[in-house]
């Protein structure tokens, strides 16, 4: 498949970028920051009303089915904006497990909910400091017609925000194995559920779950206890494309800032721009640039045609983003020098958002070591 969009993709970028930046600039980033707030309700309902929280969902569970090449140009806009919003993680992300496993009445009441923004999913994964997705050993034992979760949960991204979280458990196995693995649908007011949360550097949280003998019913769990690998897997691929297109965002927001302020300032009574050794370091980023938009496009066409090299490319996708976004983003605080440096300026903003969302759904090094192992090294 061409490394193009088409007309329908084109007109949905065109209408995204100018939604995002009149409903949410830097600016609105700033001002939630300062206010202690970590997102804005009403740009949630704008983004429903788009037909965002439904993109890639069926249109028979009220979606628009328009697939995760859309979602990726809607949140490659975000990241260009710093847009924060529990769109990932819930629309797309847990709508996933839910459309794959999920019975028909979990689909037809959950997915419709989350398709049209009136709740918030997240997916509750991870146990340690770093992603790790299969080092589960939070417990779910079978109680009757009931199972009793023990355990808990780090980093757990919109924890803060979800109304209900997609916790994996484990039913048989070591915390190591890959088996084995059950998914339980767990409201936040669960009795036994504690919920903590951590500020992170771009002003989002992630929260931290403590299950203390939470007790879920028949009807909680999705898909066939033990056997959700390979949805799962799906579910983490996703995020890993997706978060490589907000990361895609930020890096070519972050240079495109960064060449207006080199034309701009001046210095020996010409624009810096003029510097050659600056110049070189520009056109380095804008290839690497270029090289980012065809992996992140090839791994997002992937999984919209259920690609056997998959995982592979995801892996490749969000390895390269990542390392080229850090690069960006360090390139843009050191070429807009001392001023880069304070908080006056937002460019500061897009160095934060990165440092977190690299480590979102698996960083460079996680990435990295996973395209080599898919490759047989």
């Amino acid at each position: 498949m061409a490394l193009v969009l088409n007309e329908e993709q084109q007109m949905l970028r065109d209408s995204a970028k100018s939604f995002i930046q009149e409903s949410s600039p830097v600016g609105a980033l700033r001002k939630l920051r300062d206010s202690g707030e970590e997102w804005s309700p009403e740009l949630w309902s704008g983004m429903a009303e788009m037909g965002w929280t439904g993109i890639a969902i069926p249109e028979d569970f009220g979606g628009l089915e328009f697939g995760y090449v859309g979602a990726g140009i809607v949140l490659e806009e975000c990241g260009r904006t710093l847009a924060a919003s529990p769109l990932l993680s819930s629309s797309f992300v847990c709508a996933s497990l839910l459309e794959a496993v999920g019975s028909e009445a979990q689909k037809e009441s959950l997915l419709a909910a989350i398709a049209g923004g009136e709740t918030v999913f997240t997916l509750a994964l991870c146990e340690g400091d770093r992603f790790d997705p299969t080092r589960i050993a939070t417990t779910a034992a079978a109680d009757g017609d009931t199972y009793v979760l023990n355990g808990s949960k780090k980093h757990v991204l919109d924890g803060d925000l979800a109304n209900t979280f997609i916790v994996v458990a484990r039913l048989t196995g070591d915390a190591d194995s890959e088996d084995g693995l059950g998914l339980f649908l767990v409201d936040r007011d669960t009795e036994g559920l504690s919920i903590s949360t951590t500020l992170n550097a771009d002003n989002r949280r992630v929260g931290n779950l403590d299950f203390e003998s939470v007790r879920v019913a028949a009807d909680a769990v999705i898909g066939k206890p033990g056997a959700n690998g390979a949805a799962l897997a799906r579910a983490l691929d996703i995020g890993a494309a997706l978060s490589a297109a907000e990361l895609l965002g930020v890096a070519q927001e972050s240079f495109e800032r960064t060449l207006d302020y080199l034309k701009d300032r001046k210095q020996f009574g010409v624009p810096v721009a003029s510097f050659q050794a600056l110049q070189h370091r520009a056109a380095q980023l804008f290839c690497e640039l270029e090289l980012c938009k065809s992996c992140v496009l090839k791994a997002l066409q992937a999984i919209d045609q259920d690609s056997p090299d998959r995982s592979t490319l995801v892996s490749m996708a969000k390895a390269k983003v990542a390392k080229t976004s850090k690069l960006a983003v360090n390139e843009a605080v050191q070429m807009h020098a001392g001023i880069g440096m304070t908080d006056e300026f937002d460019i500061g903003f897009f160095m934060k958002r990165s440092a977190a969302a690299c480590q979102e759904y698996g960083d460079y090094y996680f990435h990295s070591d996973r395209f080599a192992e898919l490759g047989g090294y």
